[in-house]
């Protein structure tokens, strides 16, 4: 537990001090991993030519079919920050990270780290059986291994990790995620403000997943700052995928 932290403090520092990465002949620096124009380092891996777009510089999702594209690229240690609104009341999304990028046989989502995007109605629309509806904070910027990955969440909601505060906005707006993944630790923050974590991930390499899970949603800002890799086992990695970088 001490290492990890330390090790996220690390990561932290690396990116308000520009320090050079091994290897490097530049500081370490935000890349983008959407180009505003077209689909350049994405694949889809279970959805449809329909279901993303380019729009005014957004990739649009309409949601539909559920399932997920993929990076062309595995990521280890990174920071990545990313954008989003919700165009429906009450739609459904998110990011994977650590993902293996293909979806086990009867499942629409894919095995990884899952940080969900849910538009702030979706409570209401979906109470429990005594017609309550789940504490807001519970449903956007929570953060659970899917489809077999493990974790050790922060803030435990069963086996997934609560946010702790409700920072979202609704419907229409901008919200904004920065998130940091180091040796098996996460850390996110909402809207400039870290809410939560968990840790001890099973899987600490993979691709990044943008989900499409029935509601328009629009990203916008993809960007990402590699970190040094850590020490990780076969397999702690997702396998790699043909048409790789």
């Amino acid at each position: 537990m001490k290492n990890q932290a330390l090790t996220f403090v690390f990561s932290i520092s690396l990116l308000l001090s520009g320090v050079m990465l091994a290897g490097a002949d530049e500081p370490a620096a935000f890349r983008d991993l959407f180009n505003g124009k077209d689909l350049t380092g994405w694949v889809d891996v279970n959805t449809s030519k329909e279901t993303w777009s380019v729009r005014d510089g957004l990739l649009v999702c309409t949601g539909r079919p559920i399932g997920v594209m993929r990076s062309t690229e595995q990521f280890e240690n990174f920071i990545l920050h990313i954008e989003w609104r919700h165009m429906e009341a009450g739609g459904n999304s998110g990011v994977f990270a650590w993902s293996e990028g293909t979806v086990p046989e009867g499942r629409r989502l894919p095995k990884g780290m899952e940080v969900q995007m849910l538009e702030l109605d979706w409570v209401n629309q979906h109470k429990n059986k005594e017609g309550v509806p789940a504490p807001i904070a519970y449903v956007h910027g929570e953060l659970f291994g899917a489809n077999g990955l493990e974790t050790i969440p922060d803030n435990p909601r069963g086996r997934r990790s609560k946010s702790i505060e409700n920072r979202c906005k609704g419907k229409g707006e901008w919200n904004v995620y920065d998130v940091v993944c180091v040796d098996g630790v996460v850390k996110l923050s909402v809207n400039g403000k870290f809410v939560n974590g968990v840790r001890k991930s099973s899987v600490k390499k993979g691709y990044l997943c943008l989900e499409s899970e029935g509601a328009e949603i629009h990203f916008r800002n993809i960007r990402i700052l590699e970190l040094p890799p850590g020490i990780s086992t076969p397999q702690e990695r997702a396998p790699l995928l043909g048409g790789s970088k």
